[in-house]
């Protein structure tokens, strides 16, 4: 199951997830470019979000407006459509309209082998290399990692600092799995302060001692967080 969650007054890009990209909204671009991978529901927190996906053909359901990340928006939508608590849950951000189905199928493959390995707690996500100009934007989220490829800590600024002059810089892929289990688990947790800090929800995970796994992948895909992003997605279907 791939959920979308998609929030109509972002307070940086007031209705992003609705604009023009190459003769689709945002969010419907996204959902067509992982539907032939799994069934797909946006969980959003307007009607006009799900007029738009309805006029396409995207499933769409209606989900709180005050819920405080996207990852309790679809923690909701997984409610409301009653899914069992062993079943996997894709989260992909409405943002992301170049994502490769790839990313998506080397994530649920990992996940697949922690439930098949029984592991207690199951969230997962992605990364990728970046050259150190990358790392320096606060917009691409930079991760470290254990010798095991969990996420150590996640950040907005330039991790690890350079010292030796050697280091190597991972950027953060905004895709997270869980089974439904996992998921409620994570949305039951007292907010984290580094989650705060850094506007980052996932924080809340790793304060919280449980493990992210994470998955290396080759991506040249990205995020829409700014006017400018919008101006060079639409470039590219001109």
């Amino acid at each position: 199951m791939i959920i979308i969650p998609a929030r109509l007054a972002s307070t940086r890009f007031p209705q992003k997830v609705l604009a023009d990209i190459g003769g689709l909204p945002m969010v419907v671009r996204t959902a067509k470019a992982v539907e032939h991978l799994d069934r797909v529901v946006v969980a959003a927190d307007d009607d006009k979000i799900i007029a738009t996906c309805k006029h396409y053909g995207i499933e769409a359901m209606l989900t709180s407006d005050t819920h405080k990340s996207g990852t309790d928006r679809i923690n909701e939508c997984a409610n409301l459509l009653q899914l069992d608590d062993d079943d996997l849950v894709i989260n992909i951000q409405a943002d992301e309209p170049f994502i490769e189905p790839e990313v998506l199928s080397k994530l649920i493959s990992r996940l697949n082998a922690l439930k098949q390995a029984r592991t207690p707690f199951i969230m997962g996500s992605c990364y990728n290399a970046i050259n150190a100009e990358a790392a320096q934007d606060p917009n691409l989220v930079k991760v470290v990692l254990d010798s095991e490829h969990n996420a150590l800590y996640f950040s907005r600024s330039l991790i690890p600092y350079n010292r030796s002059g050697s280091a190597t810089y991972f950027g953060h892929i905004g895709i997270y799995g869980f089974t439904k289990r996992s998921l409620h688990e994570f949305c039951a947790l007292d907010d984290a302060p580094i989650e705060d800090i850094e506007k980052l929800e996932q924080l809340r995970a790793v304060y919280h001692t449980k493990k992210i796994a994470m998955v290396k992948v080759a991506s040249t895909g990205f995020g829409i967080d700014t006017k400018e992003d919008l101006k060079r997605a639409i470039e590219i279907f001109l």
